[in-house]
Order: C-alpha cells, then structure tokens, then sequence
C-alpha cells in the first residue's frame, strides 16, 4: 500500500468543499492514515516550495497558504499517489477536466483546492515534513 500527502488548501474552507473533498478520496477507496488541521508557517512554507521559493510570485503563494488553516493528510492506498493526481486534475484548474476535484472547484493555478504529491519521492519528503510517525496510524 502506497502512501501519498495531500493539503486541503484554503479555498477549500473558503469554498465549504473540506467535506466534500474528503468524501471523494474515500468513495475510491482511500484510508486516511493521519490528519490535521494546522496554520502554515512561513519556515514551513519555505521549506515546502522550496522549488519555487526565490520566484517573484512566492509571497502570494505565502499570503493565500497561511491565510487560513489547511489540513494535512495522508492517504494511502493502492497506487495512491498516481489515483489521487489523476482524481485532482492538473495544478492549473482551468486546465482540469470536469469531474476532478480542480475542474468542478479550482479557479486557476492557486486557488485549486488541494495539494497533492507528485512523485514517491515528494511524498515520503512531504509526510515526514508534516507528520511525526506516532501521527501516522498505519
């Protein structure tokens, strides 16, 4: 079983699609293993896009991230890391397909409801960036 993180962002609250969001991730069959609702930092977040950290457009990625506070899960399930990206569509919702949580709530590159994983990698980076393995219930 293949585990991945994703982060309900805040158009998510803003939009009142967090239990929505979460219902689709268990209808296919996902097992939320650990979750939280915290307030990002900008350490945290630095850290977290540190790929694009130095790029003129970051401290609106800041400003909206830390906005309000975001949940962090992990999911895990078969092949999970490749079902939720195709269940999220492409970063930029206006690029996502309907049926995909970025085409039916997203509104364009930032504002598109949830971060996920792209890659084993970033995934095993990213939940140890925000979980401790006692938060993890797997």
């Amino acid at each position: 079983m293949e585990k991945t993180l994703i982060i309900l962002k805040p158009d998510t609250f803003e939009k009142r699609k967090v239990g929505a969001t979460i219902s689709r991730f268990e209808d296919a069959g996902f097992s939320i293993v650990a979750t939280k609702m915290i307030r990002l930092t900008s350490e945290l977040l630095k850290e977290h896009y540190a790929h694009i950290a130095d790029k003129p457009f970051f401290p609106r990625i800041e400003e909206f991230m830390s906005s309000l506070p975001v949940i962090v899960m992990i999911l895990q399930g078969e092949s999970a890391i490749e079902r939720v990206r195709n269940m999220t569509g492409p970063t930029n919702s206006l690029q996502a397909a309907p049926g995909t949580i970025r085409g039916d709530w997203g509104t364009d590159m930032m504002l598109n409801i949830v971060h996920a994983s792209d890659g084993e990698d970033s995934a095993q980076a990213e939940i140890k960036r925000f979980f401790s393995e006692d938060e993890i219930y797997a």
